[in-house]
């Protein structure tokens, strides 16, 4: 599922805190080594159908390991709340999943984070044998504190082949496309575009690409240096415009707010003919080939965010995740058996692994290896659009500070669902912490 969930609690509460330490004791973990040392060190990760690749190298390094190795997950929405409540507590992970940057700079900043330097020194390869500017994309301060798991993460627009087929409807090349599509799934009875609005994050998606597709990447970098009349700019009020005459020709059908990404709604819609296209992380191929297999297999297209006719933004500019990271807990009682779990990162049983349930690795043995993905041409696909990208705009909500996303969040679906009008979406946008 969504690799970025993050939404943040004001104050800690002893349910939601029973609640973790149940939902880990459930997962096999207990009590998290880096807090309170039960001779084992203790993996986090986000809840999704990936965990089969991480029970999978895990139960590989616990067969030659004298410290064994747990997984604890913390499903869906829940894992960056919850994170946030763990990470300082006799709870606290040995190692832990997140986005990089922006979702760790916090944690680095209390001095919670080991710096990865001296491990990298004794092993190269926790650098060299990765993508350059996906490594870089856990630093914080100039120090490596994370090192790459899962895969690439772009967004895409997916398709329900047969649906459009049947609609005589073709995948979108420009927004003109699109917003033709939107008319004739309508008329068919369809929905045109499924959108898990009760996550929020899906919505974002839509400003991401539709941002970078009417003004470039350098809008968003603006704002986010702080420039606030970037959000006021005729780029920005165009881009709205754009959102705003897509959601009055119904694209989003009427009760997008009350669907969600998290619990399989809207990917549920797709695979069931029900709705046409979905905006998603690449993960949706993962997540569609564990629930929805023979949809995966047969009927599931994919394809770019559409063009903007007078646009600054490259078509081939991608919005999303570089890729995922495990970075560890300082206090952690077991750093070698940690350094040695990490290597497992870039080995060749990993990489297959990640590839078989369509996800595509960041490392650089990865191309030998796109023949034996789930589906090849997908995972070339992917692999050949990241590496020719002019623009990955790393997504809003983990570009931002930690502090921004619940404003941000709300703003865009309150945009979407016309509880906020354009004044007020740039109003709120100004006003977001930007470090």
């Amino acid at each position: 599922m969504r690799r970025r969930t993050r939404f943040l609690r004001n104050a800690a509460v002893g349910g939601a805190v029973l609640s973790l330490a149940l939902t880990l004791s459930a997962c096999g973990g207990g009590a998290g080594a880096a807090g309170a040392d039960d001779g084992r060190i203790h993996v986090l990760v986000y809840g999704d159908s990936a965990n089969k690749v991480e029970k999978r190298i895990i139960a590989t390094f616990n067969k030659t390991s004298k410290v064994k190795a747990v997984l604890d997950t913390i499903p869906g929405a829940d894992y960056q709340a919850k994170l946030q409540t763990v990470i300082n507590s006799k709870q606290a992970p040995d190692v832990f999943f997140n986005w990089g940057g922006g979702s760790i700079k916090p944690f680095v900043d209390a001095g919670l984070l080991m710096p990865l330097d001296d491990f990298i020194a004794k092993d190269p390869g926790l650098k060299d044998k990765f993508l350059p500017s996906v490594v870089k994309s856990a630093e914080v301060n100039g120090k490596p504190y994370g090192i790459p798991m899962r895969g690439t993460q772009p967004v895409l627009l997916f398709h329900n082949k047969k649906v459009l087929r049947d609609a005589g409807v073709e995948p979108p090349r420009t927004w003109d496309d699109l917003l033709a599509a939107v008319r004739k799934l309508k008329a068919a009875g369809v929905t045109p575009i499924a959108l898990g609005g009760g996550d929020k994050w899906p919505t974002l998606m839509w400003f991401e690409y539709l941002y970078d597709r009417v003004a470039g990447p350098g809008l968003f970098r603006k704002a986010l240096d702080g420039d606030k009349d970037a959000w006021a700019s005729a780029d920005s009020r165009k881009a709205l415009g754009m959102l705003k005459d897509l959601v009055d020709a119904g694209a989003f059908g009427t009760n997008y707010d009350s669907v969600k990404f998290t619990d399989q709604g809207s990917p549920t819609l797709l695979a069931t003919g029900k709705a046409g296209f979905e905006l998603m992380g690449s993960w949706e191929y993962s997540t569609q080939q564990d629930s929805h297999p023979d949809f995966a297999a047969h009927d599931l297209g994919y394809g770019t965010f559409p063009a903007v006719d007078g646009g600054k933004g490259d078509t081939d500019n991608l919005v999303g995740n570089t890729n995922n990271f495990y970075s560890v807990l300082k206090k952690t009682k077991h750093p070698e058996a940690v350094a040695e779990f990490l290597k497992l990162q870039y080995s060749d049983e990993f990489v297959k692994a990640q590839l078989g349930i369509g996800n595509v690795p960041t490392t650089t043995t990865t191309d030998k290896f796109l023949g034996s993905a789930a589906d090849p041409d997908y995972a070339r696909y992917q692999y050949d659009k990241v590496e020719k990208a002019p623009s990955f705009q790393l997504s809003w909500d983990q570009a931002y500070p930690q502090t921004a996303t619940v404003g941000m969040y709300q703003a865009v679906q309150q945009f979407l669902n016309g509880g906020l009008d354009e004044a007020g979406f740039i109003k709120v946008m100004q006003a977001l912490p930007t470090s």
